[in-house]
């Protein structure tokens, strides 16, 4: 915070109060002494006094805490790739700026644990080393970015939305290779085979509100996925001609027959920041 103080100079204020006897100062000056006997006389050098007084005065010094009121909103963000697994922002964080998506949230089957195991050591043995995603989930949005003040009325806008929207279930059991926009990440993922429809319908729902803000909709032509594992870098086709049949055939081949996720979709969430707002569905 800047305390700017400002006043006339002293020189200014004798010139403009000795110079010109017509000015609105000095007229009301000659009708006070004319109506009231004890009116002092000089009123200009009464004046030059307080000023001078003022601007010999020492300023009193700006209080620690008033300047470190406002240094963190002027600190720039670094972003560290090496803070978290090489991954690369897809925009430059700001602060006041919230990252936020809606999906369904997925919760793992120990079986499907182990068998992502297996997915990771054979994909390690094609050279390509692949990371479990931290959770696991369907999107149904892009990672748009929110002000802090449109959280709110973004997430009313997308419960109003979902009121009267029925629970379902999908089914996803074919694996396939995506990347982000920039190609700096690669991810593997298992696309849905059945519950498609419904899904269909809840994007509109989301896109409504989306475009309602002005953020981006979702895809025209989605491929509909929960993500497994990813690396950094773009590494589709070398994904897709090393081993991708291989791991198909761990799915297929499972020992409890093919597998496949399953999917209740009881309720949606949408991650905003730090925040998480949960939606049951009917």
């Amino acid at each position: 915070m800047i305390v700017n103080y400002s006043s006339s100079s002293s020189e200014d204020e004798t010139e403009n109060t000795s110079k010109d006897d017509s000015s609105p100062l000095r007229k009301r000056g000659k009708l006070d002494t004319e109506n009231s006997i004890s009116e002092p006389l000089d009123h200009g050098s009464v004046k030059r006094k307080a000023v001078k007084s003022a601007h010999s005065a020492p300023r009193l010094p700006l209080p620690d805490s008033v300047k470190e009121m406002f240094r963190e909103s002027e600190e720039q963000w670094i972003d560290k790739s090496e803070a978290h697994g090489g991954r690369l922002r897809s925009f430059q964080h700001e602060r006041g700026n919230w990252a936020t998506c809606v999906f369904c949230p997925y919760d793992p089957e120990e079986a499907f644990l182990e068998l992502l195991n297996e997915m990771m050591v054979l994909a390690a043995s094609h050279g390509i080393p692949l990371t479990l995603s931290e959770e696991f989930h369907l999107s149904l949005s892009k990672t748009v970015v929110l002000r802090h003040h449109w959280i709110q009325p973004f997430i009313q806008s997308i419960r109003t939305g979902l009121t009267q929207f029925k629970k379902f279930f999908c089914l996803a059991d074919k694996l396939k290779v995506y990347s982000n926009a920039e190609k700096t990440r690669t991810f593997l993922g298992m696309e849905i085979s059945t519950g498609k429809t419904p899904l269909l319908e809840l994007i509109k729902i989301v896109d409504e509100t989306m475009t309602e803000f002005n953020l981006s909709t979702f895809y025209k032509d989605p491929s509909f996925h929960i993500s497994l594992a990813w690396c950094v870098g773009d590494h589709v086709e070398a994904l897709k001609k090393t081993c991708l049949s291989e791991l198909q055939s761990l799915v297929d081949a499972h020992e409890d027959g093919p597998f496949y996720i399953k999917l209740n979709c009881t309720e949606l969430r949408c991650k905003s920041g730090n925040k998480v707002f949960l939606f049951p569905l009917q």
